[in-house]
C-alpha cells in the first residue's frame, strides 16, 4: 500500500490524506497551487442530518468562502467540479448552480460545462415536478487545462457505422474508441440496495466521480474534496492512482471513510471477556474449549478473535 506525507494530525490510507475537521480549518493550511482537481458535493442547505440549515444569504457567503479557498489551492491548469442540487423552501426551488457559477466567474474562472446528472429515483413531490437531476459545474482556472476525452469515451450508438460515399467510403464514421459522453449523464444514484451504499444519507456514485477524475486529472496528481462525506472521491482516487485530500468534520462519516478505504481503526479493541491468554499459540486462538467449559451464554467467540 502506498502512503503520502500528511499535514498535522491527518491520517494516511492508500493515496489518501484524511482530515477529521471542518474544511474552514484545514483549507488555509494547504499550500497555494498544490491541488490539481477539486471534486465535491457540498451540503445543499436543505436540513440533512449532516448540515445546519441557514438563511440562503448566509449559505451563499459560506460557499463563497470555501470556493475562494479551493481556487487559491488550485494549480494554474486545474479544474473545480462542484456538484449541487436545489435549495428548497416551501416548495420553491433555487438551483444552486445558478448561485455558484457567478462565484466562479467573479474569480476569473472559465465555465467549461454544466453537466446534468439524471437518475431514476428520488423524492416524490406533490406540489411540483419530482426532481430527477442534479448538476456538476466544471470550471477551470485558466484556458490551459487538462481534458482527456479518450479516457472517458462511451460506446457509439452505431459502432459499425461507415461512410457510404466520398474519400472515406467504407471507413468507420465514428471514433473507434467511442463518443464524447456529452453533458447529460444518466447514472443511478446511491439508494438502499445500491452496492456502494453506506450509512451516509446522501452519497454520490463512484461512476460519476470516476468520469471527472479520469477526464480532468492525470495519474499521480492530487484531488481535493473539502466535503468528503462517505469518501467516494478517495475510493476512486485510490483505485485510479491519484492522491487525494479528504476533509470531513463528522466523526461518524470519517469512520465510514476509514472502512471504505481500508484504513486501520484508531480506537482500542474492547476485551472479549473471560481469561485472555497473553502469549497464545495458534491452537489457543482457534480453540472453543475455554468458552464451552465456562458455560457462557450466547454464541461462542474464540479468544483472540473480535467480532466487529
Amino acid at each position: 500500500m502506498l502512503y503520502q506525507p500528511v499535514r498535522g494530525n491527518a491520517e494516511a490510507t492508500g493515496l489518501c490524506e484524511l482530515h477529521n475537521a471542518d474544511c474552514t480549518a484545514i483549507l488555509p493550511e494547504i499550500p497555494d497551487g498544490s491541488v490539481d482537481l477539486v471534486v465535491t458535493s457540498p451540503p445543499y442547505n436543505v436540513g440533512k442530518p449532516y448540515e445546519t440549515r441557514s438563511a440562503l444569504d448566509t449559505y451563499v457567503e459560506y460557499q463563497t468562502s470555501i470556493i475562494e479557498e479551493c481556487f487559491r489551492v488550485l494549480s494554474a491548469h486545474g479544474s473545480i467540479c462542484w456538484q449541487v442540487g436545489n435549495w428548497v423552501d416551501a416548495s420553491e426551488i433555487i438551483p444552486l448552480d445558478s448561485i455558484v457559477i457567478p462565484i466562479f466567474r467573479r474569480l476569473g474562472m472559465k465555465i467549461r460545462s454544466r453537466v446534468v446528472w439524471t437518475f431514476g429515483h428520488g423524492l416524490h413531490c406533490t406540489k411540483r415536478f419530482s426532481g430527477r437531476h442534479e448538476t456538476v459545474v466544471w470550471a477551470t482556472k485558466s484556458s490551459d487545462y487538462h481534458f482527456d476525452l479518450d479516457s472517458i469515451r462511451v460506446p457509439q450508438k452505431y459502432p459499425n457505422k461507415r461512410h457510404y460515399k466520398g474519400p472515406n467510403k467504407g471507413e468507420l464514421s465514428g471514433n473507434p474508441l467511442g463518443k464524447n459522453p456529452g453533458d447529460v449523464w444518466e447514472i443511478s444514484n446511491v439508494k438502499n440496495r445500491h452496492p456502494e451504499k453506506t450509512a451516509h444519507p446522501c452519497q454520490f456514485p463512484e461512476e460519476l466521480v470516476e468520469r471527472l477524475v479520469l477526464g480532468l486529472s492525470k495519474a499521480g496528481q492530487t484531488v481535493l474534496d473539502p466535503f468528503a462525506g462517505s469518501g467516494t472521491v478517495g475510493a476512486v482516487c485510490n483505485r485510479l492512482d491519484r492522491r487525494s485530500v479528504l476533509i470531513e468534520r463528522a466523526p461518524e462519516y470519517v469512520e465510514i471513510i476509514r472502512d471504505r478505504l481500508g484504513a486501520p481503526r484508531p480506537e482500542a479493541r474492547s476485551q472479549v471477556g473471560g481469561e485472555v491468554v497473553l502469549d497464545p499459540s495458534i491452537e489457543d486462538l482457534l480453540s472453543l474449549e475455554p468458552w464451552l467449559s465456562s458455560g457462557a451464554e450466547g454464541p461462542a467467540v474464540p479468544v483472540g478473535i473480535v467480532a466487529l
